[in-house]
């Protein structure tokens, strides 16, 4: 990780070089949208770089959670600051392509108003069941699911995050009706799912 943190560093000082001239980049602290709340995975991962940034920069790299519409909140945000390399976006596959395939109207465009920096991090999709659910496999929960159909709920991180259209294709592969639970985050999605 810390190499890829290092050519991510390497990337930003030179897209963020051209934009500030006018002086030595950076000259005060940075902001870094991360469009999700505190505690979940697109956090914790913005906080490790916001950390390595901090260090490498010799300047504070200061994390702004702005949560809502599936990361459109916090995208619309940085989409409206000025393109001066003071204000990131810590990103995801649905703040920058999903959502606009969902949502009729977004306040920004995805492709026009964004400059890609650097692929941090790709995270994995796990399918977890409260242990009270008697099922030990994925064919044993789409046994039960089959057999009590909409008695089951799907926690996800919002409507549109990759956990969502995970749960979603595998409902229908499935053929399982299970009830989805959109959260505003993964984190209390799964301090739910723990407290059953």
């Amino acid at each position: 990780m810390k190499s890829l943190a290092n050519a991510l560093v390497a990337t930003c000082l030179t897209v963020t070089t051209s934009l500030a001239l006018a002086g030595t980049y950076p000259d005060k602290p940075i902001r870094m949208v991360v469009p999700f709340p505190p505690g979940g995975t697109t956090d914790l991962l913005g906080r490790v770089l916001a950390t390595r940034l901090s260090e490498t920069l010799g300047q504070q790299v200061v994390v702004d959670n702005r949560p809502g519409a599936g990361g459109t909140i916090g995208s619309d945000v940085v989409a409206k600051a000025p393109a001066d390399g003071y204000t990131l976006l810590f990103g995801t596959v649905g703040t920058q392509s999903i959502n606009a395939s969902l949502y009729k109207k977004l306040p920004f465009d995805a492709q026009k108003d964004f400059t890609p920096v650097a692929l941090f991090a790709g995270v994995p999709n796990i399918l977890v069941v409260n242990p009270n659910v008697p099922a030990k496999t994925v064919q044993d929960l789409m046994t039960y699911a089959r057999s009590h159909p909409g008695a089951l709920n799907m926690g996800s991180a919002g409507n549109g995050t990759t956990n969502h259209l995970s749960g979603e294709l595998f409902k229908s592969m499935a053929k399982v009706k299970i009830v989805h639970m959109p959260y505003k985050g993964s984190d209390p999605a799964m301090a739910d799912l723990l407290a059953n």
